[in-house]
C-alpha cells in the first residue's frame, strides 16, 4: 500500500474516532442505567477485539492490508449512521461488538502496514515516531474542533458528519489501486521493461 496515502488515511481515521469518542461515551452513559452496564459495554468491545485478532492476522496475509482497511472504514461509516438513533442498552451492546471487530481490523492493519515498510534498521524508530506524531496531531486537532462544533450542532449530526468522512476514506482507498495493478494496466511500461530485459 502507498505509505504516504496510508499516513493520510490513518490521520483521518484517528481524527474521526477521537472526535466522536467523548460524545459516544456520553451517549452510552445516558442509555445505560448503571455503571455495570457501562463497564459491560466496553468489556464486550475489548473482548470481541481480542478474539477477532486471531482471525484478522490470517485475513491480512491472504487478502492484503488495503482490503481490510476498506472493510474497517466502510463498516464504521455504516455503524455510525445507526448510533444516533440507539435507544436500548441491548443495541449498545451490539454496536460495541461490531465496533470491537472493526477496531481490531484497523489496529491490526496499521501494524502490518508499518511492519511491511522497507526501512533501514537505523531509522525505524524515527519513522514510527514521525508516523505517530502526524496521526496524533490530527487527533488532537479533531478533538479541539469538535468542542467548538458541538456548540452549533447536535451530537447526532456530529456522528453523521464523521460517517461521511469514513465514506470518503473508503472511496479514497478504493480509488487507489495497488502499484502491481497499475503496472499491469499500463502496457507501455511493461513493454519498455521487456525491451530493457532484452
Amino acid at each position: 500500500m502507498n505509505y504516504p496515502l496510508f499516513v493520510r488515511i490513518q490521520s483521518m481515521i484517528l481524527m474521526s474516532s477521537s472526535i466522536i469518542f467523548p460524545f459516544y461515551l456520553l451517549l452510552v452513559r445516558q442509555i445505560g442505567d448503571s455503571y455495570a452496564q457501562f463497564g459491560l459495554a466496553y468489556g464486550l468491545f475489548t473482548l470481541t477485539s481480542a478474539f477477532a485478532y486471531l482471525g484478522i492476522g490470517r485475513l491480512s496475509d491472504r487478502f492484503g492490508d488495503r482490503s481490510l482497511l476498506i472493510f474497517h472504514t466502510f463498516g464504521m461509516a455504516l455503524i455510525l449512521l445507526y448510533v444516533p438513533i440507539v435507544t436500548s442498552i441491548s443495541h449498545v451492546y451490539l454496536i460495541q461488538i461490531i465496533m470491537g471487530i472493526l477496531g481490531a481490523f484497523q489496529k491490526n492493519t496499521e501494524k502490518t502496514i508499518l511492519a511491511r515498510q522497507e526501512l533501514a534498521l537505523t531509522t525505524v524508530g524515527r519513522t514510527i515516531g514521525r508516523y505517530h506524531f502526524k496521526t496524533s496531531l490530527w487527533s488532537a486537532l479533531g478533538i479541539i474542533a469538535a468542542g467548538y462544533l458541538i456548540d452549533f450542532l447536535t451530537i447526532g449530526s456530529l456522528f453523521y458528519i464523521i460517517s461521511a468522512v469514513y465514506f470518503y476514506v473508503t472511496v479514497r482507498l478504493l480509488w487507489d489501486r495497488p502499484r502491481s495493478e497499475k503496472k499491469q494496466a499500463d502496457p507501455s511500461s511493461s513493454s519498455s521493461e521487456v525491451g530493457i530485459k532484452k
